[in-house]
């Protein structure tokens, strides 16, 4: 498995966000997580990044526990991700947002830089290289050296995947990926999470509001309510389940 959430509970003052939560997403695959606003979705993927830390319980990722991790760090384990709000750096390029997902690997100092040295040439011709093949590969080439700020919304999101991709992780976390989408733009972003899964070898785990992409692209599904986890299985099993029916329409119309 490529990830494993063991018992993990978040609790905020009085409120418990996430109650003794466990999953794990397998790798290669396309692992969804859903349920009603306010289940509990984006605060377990701020545990996964560290962005929240847990009350209890523990977070693995290919068996490394990320605790040790600062949120600034877990991208050095392979792991990257959208944002539920569009993060993007609006008055910036396209291409210099992606530049920002390519940070890790630009180690040379300041005097290198200036003195432009054989190591600063080498990593800048890499995140240009990067750059330009995720630009092509989600149709942006053309608008690199456009500000980010100025794109059709769809695009943006598609800016701030692209960001993520130039880290070169092998997890890759969506958080509401299609919220905003026309459906033409949402049957696009089908094509591209399963390219990335079946092309570039991804395991992929989002967290997602339409329920015709999660269905049609999740080889497994776990859904959450109130916190807690009240199913786990294929997008079959899913959409049949009582209690995700109950979770999501108030009554269970099978009782």
């Amino acid at each position: 498995m490529a990830l494993e959430v063991k018992n993990v509970t978040v609790k905020f003052g009085g409120v418990t966000a996430v109650k003794s939560f466990d999953m794990f997403v397998e790798k290669n695959t396309i692992h969804s997580l859903i349920g009603p606003n306010g289940a509990g979705k984006t605060t377990l993927f701020n545990v996964i990044t560290r962005i929240v830390k847990e009350t209890e319980g523990k977070v693995f990722f290919n068996g490394e526990d990320l605790a040790a991790y600062k949120p600034y760090e877990v991208i050095k384990t392979g792991i990257s991700r959208t944002f539920q709000n569009l993060e993007i750096f609006k008055y910036m390029t396209v291409k210099d947002n992606f530049f920002v997902g390519h940070h890790g690997e630009i180690n040379y100092g300041i005097f290198q830089e200036i003195l432009w040295t054989g190591k600063a040439k080498r990593i800048e011709k890499r995140s240009m290289e990067k750059a330009f093949e995720i630009a092509e590969l989600l149709g942006l080439k053309s608008r690199l050296n456009t500000l980010a700020g100025m794109l059709p919304y769809g695009l943006q999101k598609l800016v701030e995947i692209g960001r993520a991709l130039m880290s070169e992780p092998e997890f890759l976390m969506l958080d509401e990926p299609a919220a905003g989408l026309n459906p033409t733009e949402t049957s696009q972003l089908k094509l591209l999470i399963k390219r990335l899964r079946d092309e570039y070898n991804l395991t992929i785990f989002l967290v997602e509001h339409d329920m015709s992409l999660v269905m049609d692209i999740s080889d497994r599904v776990t859904v959450m309510n109130f916190g807690e986890k009240i199913a786990e299985g294929s997008a079959y099993d899913i959409k049949n389940d009582p209690k995700v029916i109950e979770a999501y329409l108030g009554e269970n119309k099978y009782a």
